[in-house]
C-alpha cells in the first residue's frame, strides 16, 4: 500500500471536532497543503491547534468531515493501516515525550527499531541524524541531563530519523531563546528542503514575521489565512 504521491499532501473538508455537545473545538475547517510546503499554524491557547495536529496523525477522530492524506481518506482507513500512515508522519510534541530512562541514542532509535531496521543501519542512521542536530557527542546521556533546547533537538531527531513525508511540530520553539529558536528553525528548514511537508503550530508572532511562510490562523475553531511581513534570518548570512 502507498499513500505517497499526491500533489496535495493534506486535505481537510468541513472538519468539525467537539468533545461535548454544543462545544465545538474545530468548526467547518477546509484546508489544503501541498507537497513540500512549509506552513505555520497560529492562534491563541485553546484555539484547537494541537487538536488539529492530532487529527492528522489519527490520534483522534473528527466529529464530522473528511481528512485526506495524499488522497487517502483517513475515515476509511483500516486500523491495520494506521501504523503505516504514522511511519510516514513525524511528530514533534510540545512536551517532547522523551523517555527519561533511555539514552538519547535509544530515544531516537526507537522508531527505527519498530520498523525492524537492521542494527548496523540503525546505528548509522541515528548517529547521522544526531550529528545533524549537533548532539552526537551526547548520544549516551539521558534526557533529564539536557537543556530544554537540547531535548527539543532530540525530539526533532526522533521525528525525522525515518525520513517521514510529513512533519507536524507543536510549538517546537516554545520557551527557547532567540539563538536556540534559530537553530531549531534551521533544522526544520533543512528537512523541508529535502522535500518534506511541514506544519508548525506556534503562537510566536515574531517567528511568523521572521520566516515568512504561509500562515494559517485558528480562532474559536475557525481557520483563516493571514499574510506576515518577512524579515528572514536565513537571508542574514554569517
Amino acid at each position: 500500500m502507498s499513500f505517497w504521491g499526491s500533489a496535495k499532501v493534506i486535505e481537510l473538508y468541513h472538519i468539525y471536532k467537539s468533545y461535548q455537545k454544543g462545544a465545538d473545538i474545530l468548526v467547518d475547517l477546509n484546508l489544503r497543503i501541498g507537497k513540500g510546503e512549509f506552513v505555520f499554524l497560529t492562534g491563541p491557547s485553546g484555539a484547537g491547534k494541537s487538536t488539529l495536529l492530532r487529527l492528522l496523525f489519527k490520534a483522534e477522530e473528527p466529529t464530522s468531515g473528511q481528512i485526506l492524506i495524499n488522497g487517502t481518506n483517513l475515515g476509511r482507513l483500516r486500523q491495520s493501516s494506521v501504523p503505516y500512515l504514522r511511519r510516514n508522519i513525524g511528530v514533534v510534541f510540545q512536551d517532547f515525550k522523551l523517555i527519561p530512562q533511555r539514552t538519547i541514542f535509544e530515544n531516537v532509535a526507537l522508531s527505527l527499531e519498530v520498523l525492524g531496521t537492521p542494527k548496523e543501519v540503525l546505528h548509522q542512521k541515528v548517529f547521522k541524524i544526531l550529528r545533524s542536530v549537533s548532539l552526537h557527542h551526547k548520544a549516551w546521556q539521558y534526557p533529564p541531563t539536557l537543556s530544554g533546547g537540547e531535548q527539543q533537538r532530540v525530539a526533532i531527531a526522533r521525528a525525522i530519523v525515518t525520513d517521514p513525508v510529513i512533519l507536524l511540530a507543536d510549538e517546537p520553539t516554545g520557551n527557547l531563546d532567540p539563538e536556540m529558536t534559530k537553530e531549531i528553525m534551521d533544522i526544520l528548514r533543512d528537512f523541508n528542503q529535502r522535500g518534506a511537508t511541514i506544519l508548525v503550530a506556534t503562537h510566536d508572532h515574531n517567528l511568523l514575521k521572521t520566516y515568512g511562510h504561509r500562515t494559517l490562523s485558528l480562532d474559536r475553531g475557525r481557520i483563516t489565512e493571514v499574510n506576515m511581513t518577512r524579515q528572514s534570518l536565513w537571508e542574514v548570512a554569517p
